[in-house]
């Protein structure tokens, strides 16, 4: 998409996250014709871990037949700040052995929810937020030589909203999905949300844009929503080149390619600032 323009200030790689109840086949050919760069598989219902390393082979050749990369966004909710040991390890083991299939598939970025469970009438954030950081730490040291970047999710009403992240960040050595329909949830507007992204460009390497008409996980098209994308995208400083990806909830493709369109009008925006 940025061939035809003079100068590019960001150079974002685009995306979408695949959805239950649309074949994966599917959402490949149609982002080859669409010109997306990659596909983001969501790692559950008929793309959960076992189904998807049975026939991981075809998807990787597929992805290759279209020129596309991939992104997988692992399964959720599992629990890595779970207090109770055998429960945490579990999560941490059933990731692993899903980062091990994205590898197969050829995955670059794994986007990780990093949420507890835990009963909070015993268990607080500031005592869950230690051990989430230590099982996000061990799965960034099992994704690292797979060659995948893990990248954790804000999650509104968890123990690591969007303002919980800059402590992640500062305790661990992952980098960040920024979800910006989670970010409105949790009572950022657009300036908030910019103001973050301006200060936390190097660690948040993907964008969820989720579109919103009010504080609520609407999914929306890219631009059915009020989010004022603009400001966002252009707090990226220039020569930021990670990913962003469509986070529709649709099981109309087409949704998602109009979507597309409209967010390369707001990157010729940003870019023409």
């Amino acid at each position: 998409m940025f061939a035809r323009l003079a100068t590019v200030r960001v150079r974002p790689t685009l995306g979408f996250v695949t959805q239950l109840g649309i074949d994966l086949d599917d959402c490949i050919r149609f982002a080859g014709r669409e010109g997306f760069d990659y596909v983001e598989v969501l790692m559950d219902g008929d793309n959960r871990r076992g189904s998807l390393a049975e026939r991981a082979g075809d998807v990787r050749s597929s992805l290759a037949a279209t020129d596309l990369d991939a992104a997988v966004h692992l399964p959720f909710p599992i629990d890595l700040g779970s207090p109770h040991d055998r429960q945490r390890e579990g999560g941490v083991a059933e990731l692993r052995a899903c980062l091990d299939v994205a590898a197969d598939l050829g995955a670059g970025t794994a986007v990780v929810h990093p949420t507890a469970t835990a009963w909070d009438a015993a268990w607080d954030g500031d005592r869950l937020r230690p051990l989430v950081y230590d099982s996000l730490d061990r799965l960034a040291d099992h994704a690292g030589p797979l060659g995948i970047e893990l990248c954790a999710e804000n999650i509104f009403g968890s123990v690591h909203t969007v303002a919980e992240m800059p402590a992640l960040l500062e305790e661990t050595t992952v980098s960040m999905t920024l979800d910006t329909g989670h970010a409105r949830v949790s009572g950022y507007d657009e300036a908030d949300t910019a103001a973050f992204v301006a200060d936390h460009a190097d660690r948040v390497r993907h964008v969820h844009l989720n579109d919103t008409r009010r504080p609520a996980d609407e999914h929306l098209p890219f631009g059915a929503g009020t989010i004022d994308f603009e400001p966002i995208l252009g707090a990226f400083p220039e020569g930021w080149d990670g990913s962003l990806s469509l986070e529709v909830g649709t099981r109309d493709l087409d949704y998602i390619g109009e979507s597309k369109r409209r967010l390369e009008t707001v990157l010729e925006r940003v870019d023409a600032r």
